[in-house]
């Protein structure tokens, strides 16, 4: 790895370089340890961490079900031990992560706001679109009615959902400001946000062309976007904007300066390791804004990838193993596929009886930083929620967003995936659906569950990966195969 600036992970003392697995196998060890020493253990021995991550980022969830404390003791420790490994480095040297906020302008000077207000016409009832259509009050219910009854959400996303629908009023968030932080993702909520009236606080990296279409569809939308923006002449596209990987302290400052209660709401992605270094950013940041502003005025909002390892309700492991027993392909297909690839290939997704069930959908070629970077998220919601926060952390659907679409492999599998009961959804469907969930979470108070896991699985929208008959990872071949002439 190069020897980058601003966040970075720890020099490895066995290397001599900046090691992403030698911090992963440790944060994930130092998590663990209290609560499953034997699996501390086993983390800290892995050789292979790039190829053999995937059984203790497994052991993080499964600890976390030994006791009422156990989650939130592994969050807890996971947390404080990315921040105290992560390191800041600008003009002085490597530094710890806190020196970040002591650059209180970063490289390019302070930040300073301007606000652009959108025209458009405000849009009062919830309206999702869905195979070409714009679905909206008894059309949208039945749409969920049939997610619910095909396996594709958690019941309690269609109700929760289904509140949004009968509370129109709720879509107007004028009481809160947003912070969108990850301003440009796809599955992120802005334009659902802009569509109902909302006062966002968009961040995302000082890019004229992303910031030109940002800007763009604002002014057609009828809420208004707060931005950052750096002095001078140039038009707004080409100063606004924020690097939260080297201008950690600018735009921490620039975020906790802004007035009124605040959802800070964490959409960040980036490739490789530069997303773990993002995310360790956002979080970092999130520690801040609320330090200087309360918890009573900081909500936190969090996209969870369906692709990770989550306990699941007893209802969906009877789902999937009522359909492992009832599918076709078990006289037509499964038996010698299982027989000729020694047992790998439709392995069934459960074991009978679990509640909660183990739903293992990580696809290997996201790799171990991906996992951690989504991991330290879940961490923050569970530690945040804990603590009396309120958190919006919800399953996102699979989804055909550029970064899946870019992985031959993913996409194919993506393409292949419904004959195996799951619903890949289009990105607007998909971040809609998810903004209708954070308003519902904002409005409601985010009801709290009785365990971490049911705080996780409640209102998922998973696209069936949690209640198909087989193991994902078993069948993920074989969709890519039934896809790959759809996916090209």
């Amino acid at each position: 790895m190069s020897d980058p600036s601003g966040v970075v992970f720890p020099l490895d003392p066995a290397s001599g370089r900046r090691s992403t697995t030698a911090t992963g196998r440790a944060v994930v060890a130092d998590a663990l340890h209290a609560v499953d020493p034997v699996g501390a253990a086993s983390a800290e021995r892995e050789t292979n961490w790039r190829q053999g991550y995937l059984p203790h980022f497994r052991r993080l969830v499964e600890a976390g079900l030994t006791s009422p404390d156990a989650a939130c003791d592994i969050a807890r420790r996971g947390l404080s031990s990315l921040h105290d490994r992560m390191r800041w480095v600008d003009a002085a040297g490597d530094q710890s992560l806190e020196a970040a906020f002591a650059d209180a302008h970063g490289s390019s000077g302070p930040l300073r706001s301007e606000t652009i207000r959108g025209q458009g016409e405000r849009e009062r009832a919830l309206t999702v679109p869905y195979a070409g259509q714009r679905l909206s009050g008894d059309a949208l219910r039945r749409r969920l009615d049939l997610w619910v009854e095909a396996g594709t959400v958690e019941p309690s996303c269609a109700e929760a959902v289904g509140r949004v629908v009968d509370n129109p009023d709720w879509l107007d968030l004028s009481d809160r400001t947003v912070v969108v932080l990850g301003a440009a993702a796809e599955m992120g909520p802005l334009r659902s946000l802009l569509r109902w009236g909302a006062d966002v606080a968009a961040v995302d990296l000082p890019r004229p062309d992303l910031w030109g279409r940002l800007l763009e569809d604002t002014r057609r939308l009828a809420g208004s976007v707060t931005v950052p923006v750096r002095a001078g002449d140039e038009p707004l596209a080409a100063r606004a904007g924020g690097d939260l990987v080297h201008e950690l302290g600018a735009v921490t400052r620039w975020v906790a300066a802004l007035e009124g209660p605040l959802v800070l709401g964490n959409y960040v992605y980036a490739d490789g390791e530069t997303n773990v270094r993002v995310s360790t950013a956002v979080d970092a940041l999130t520690q801040q804004v609320v330090e200087a502003k309360g918890r009573e005025d900081v909500a936190l909002a969090f996209l969870a990838t369906p692709t990770d390892v989550f306990a699941v309700p007893g209802a969906a492991v009877e789902r999937s193993v009522d359909s492992y027993a009832h599918r076709r392909t078990s006289k037509l297909l499964r038996v010698p596929l299982r027989t000729v690839s020694g047992g790998r290939l439709l392995r069934r997704n459960y074991v009978p009886g679990q509640d909660p069930g183990i739903n293992d959908s990580v696809v290997l070629q996201q790799g171990p930083n991906y996992l951690l970077a989504k991991r330290l998220q879940r961490w923050r919601a569970t530690a945040y929620r804990a603590d009396g926060g309120l958190v919006s952390f919800k399953v996102a659907p699979p989804t055909r967003t550029r970064s899946v679409l870019k992985n031959r492999a993913l996409a194919a599998a993506y393409a292949g995936a419904h004959r195996f009961g799951v619903e890949v959804f289009e990105p607007g469907t998909a971040n809609t659906l998810m903004a209708a969930l954070l308003v519902h979470d904002l409005r409601t108070g985010s009801p709290t569950q009785p365990a971490p896991w049911q705080d996780e699985a409640y209102a998922a929208a998973h696209g069936g990966l949690w209640t198909c008959a087989y193991d994902p990872r078993s069948a993920l071949g074989i969709a890519a195969l039934l896809g790959l002439g759809a996916a090209r």
